[in-house]
C-alpha cells in the first residue's frame, strides 16, 4: 500500500479538487490511503472561531459563516444538483461545530482549539470523498481519529503507538482507495486532539509506519524540496535526493516543506518518502531515502522569522552552570517556548526561541527574579546547511547579526 498526503493548497477550491482526481487517475489509486489537509486557509479560520469564541462573541458567528460560505462555494463547484446529499451532511458538520460551542463548558484553550478546528479536515474528507465517488472513483471515507490514539496534550498530543497500529490495521482495507484527514487523533476519551501545526504530513507517516506502506507521497504546489524557500530566497533549486538523516536536519532547522516529526516513524521501517508536484505529478520531485545523502550538495537555506532572542545573565556575575540552566530550560518547559539555538559563556546565555504558545511574557517575569534579560522580539532565525563563505555573506549583507553560530556543515545568524 502507498500513502498520499495533500496539503490544503491542492485542495483549496473546486478547480484543485478536480486536479487531485486527475493526479490519483494519473498516478493509479488503488491501494492507497490519501490524507487530506484541510481546505486552503481553513484551519486559520476555524482559529478565529475559536478566537471569538473566548474573545468577541459578538463575531462568533460571522466568523463561522465566513468557513460555511467558503465551503458552499467549493460545494456549488463541484455538485450541480443543490439537492445531493453531501450538501446535507455539510450542513451536519457545521452543526455538530455549532452544537459543540453552545454546550460546552470547558475554559480550556487548548482542548476547545482540537475539538472545533478539527472540523477543517472532516469537512474536507467529506467533501472530496463525496466527489470522487460522483466521477465513478470509488473510495472508502475512514474517521482518523478512530485510528490514531494519542494521549491528551492537545493541540500536541503524543501518539500511543501501540493503540494506533491495533485501530489502523483493524481499520484499513489495503486494496482499496481510502480517504482520510491528517493533524487529527483522538484521546482515551474519545476527544479530539490535535498533533501540532502542518501535523497531516506526520499523520501520512504515522499510517505508513502501521500499514509498512512502500511509499510516502506528499504532494505539494512545489517540484519537490528545494534548497531555500522560494518566498523568502531568489533562485531556489531542486534537491533530488536526501538521505533521512539530512531530511531530519533540514526539517529540525525549520524547512517547512517537510513537517519535523514526519521523517523519525519513516526512517524506522525505511519507507521512501517522495515529494512532488501536483501540478506536474509525474516529474522526478525529491526522493528522501536511506544513505543516499544530497544531491546536489549546495548550500540549503531556512529562514524561522519572527523568533524570540533572550540575553541571560547573572546578577551577581557568578557563573551561569549546570542547576541554571536545568531551571531555565524548565521554565522554557513550562511556558511552551521551542529553543531553536542556544549560546553561553561564563556569566551569560543567550537562546532564540519559538513563541508559537504566547509564553513569553510568563516566562519574562519569572527570569527577572534571577537573571538580568535582554529580550529581542520579531527576530529571524537563519540557518545555511552546507554552507559556505558566499552564502553565508549573502544573508549578512545590510542585517544586524545579533548572534553567528557555526558547526562544520551549519552556520545560524540570528537578525534584527
Amino acid at each position: 500500500m502507498r500513502v498520499f498526503k495533500f496539503g490544503g493548497a491542492s485542495v483549496k477550491d473546486a478547480d484543485a479538487v478536480r486536479n487531485v482526481v486527475s493526479v490519483l487517475k494519473e498516478v493509479g489509486y488503488m491501494d492507497t490511503l490519501v490524507v487530506i489537509s484541510a481546505m486552503g486557509k481553513t484551519t486559520n479560520a476555524m482559529e478565529k472561531v475559536v478566537e471569538s469564541y473566548f474573545y468577541d462573541k459578538n463575531e462568533l458567528n460571522a466568523s463561522i459563516q465566513e468557513v460555511v460560505d467558503y465551503h458552499h462555494g467549493i460545494l456549488s463547484g463541484l455538485f450541480e444538483n443543490p439537492n445531493h446529499p453531501i450538501y446535507d451532511k455539510i450542513k451536519l458538520l457545521f452543526d455538530e461545530v455549532k452544537g459543540f460551542l453552545a454546550w460546552n463548558k470547558s475554559p480550556k484553550y487548548a482542548f476547545v482549539y482540537d475539538q472545533v478546528v478539527c472540523y477543517g479536515e472532516l469537512l474536507s474528507t467529506t467533501i472530496v470523498s463525496a466527489y470522487l465517488n460522483e466521477v465513478g472513483v470509488s473510495n472508502t471515507w475512514l474517521d482518523v481519529r478512530t485510528m490514531i490514539k494519542t494521549d491528551n496534550t492537545y493541540r500536541d498530543a503524543q501518539i500511543n503507538w501501540e493503540r494506533t497500529q491495533q485501530e489502523v490495521m483493524a481499520r484499513v482495507d489495503m486494496s482499496k482507495l481510502n480517504i482520510t484527514q491528517g493533524f487529527l487523533g483522538s484521546d482515551d476519551n474519545n476527544f479530539t486532539t490535535t498533533l501540532g501545526r502542518e501535523g497531516s504530513d506526520y499523520t501520512a507517516a504515522i499510517l505508513a509506519y502501521c500499514l509498512n506502506a512502500e511509499s510516502v507521497a506528499i504532494w505539494k504546489d512545489v517540484p519537490g524540496v528545494l534548497n531555500a524557500d522560494p518566498r523568502n530566497f531568489e533562485k531556489a533549486e531542486l534537491l533530488e535526493q536526501i538521505s533521512y538523516r539530512e531530511a531530519i536536519e533540514l526539517a529540525f532547522y525549520g524547512a517547512s516543506v517537510i513537517h519535523p516529526k514526519t521523517l523519525q516513524p519513516l526512517q524506522r521501517k525505511e519507507i521512501p518518502l517522495h515529494v512532488k508536484s501536483f501540478v506536474n505529478p509525474m516529474d522526478m520531485g525529491t526522493t528522501v531515502g536511506k544513505g543516499i545523502g544530497i544531491v546536489p550538495k549546495i548550500p540549503c537555506f531556512i529562514v524561522k522569522k519572527n523568533q524570540v532572542l533572550l540575553k541571560l545573565s547573572s546578577l551577581d556575575f557568578s557563573f551561569i552552570v549546570e542547576d541554571n540552566i536545568s531551571e531555565i530550560f524548565k521554565l522554557f518547559h513550562d511556558h511552551r517556548l521551542k529553543v531553536d539555538l542556544i549560546q553561553n559563556s561564563a556569566i551569560s546565555f543567550s537562546v532564540c526561541l519559538d513563541n508559537k504558545f504566547k509564553g513569553l511574557q510568563p516566562l519574562l517575569e519569572e527570569l527577572k527574579k534571577k537573571f538580568k534579560v535582554v529580550c529581542h522580539e520579531d527576530v529571524s532565525l537563519y540557518t545555511i546547511r552546507h554552507f559556505d563563505e558566499q552564502a553565508v555573506k549573502s544573508l549578512q549583507n545590510g542585517k544586524s547579526v545579533l548572534v553567528e553560530q557555526r558547526g562544520k556543515e551549519t552556520v545560524q545568524l540570528v537578525v534584527q
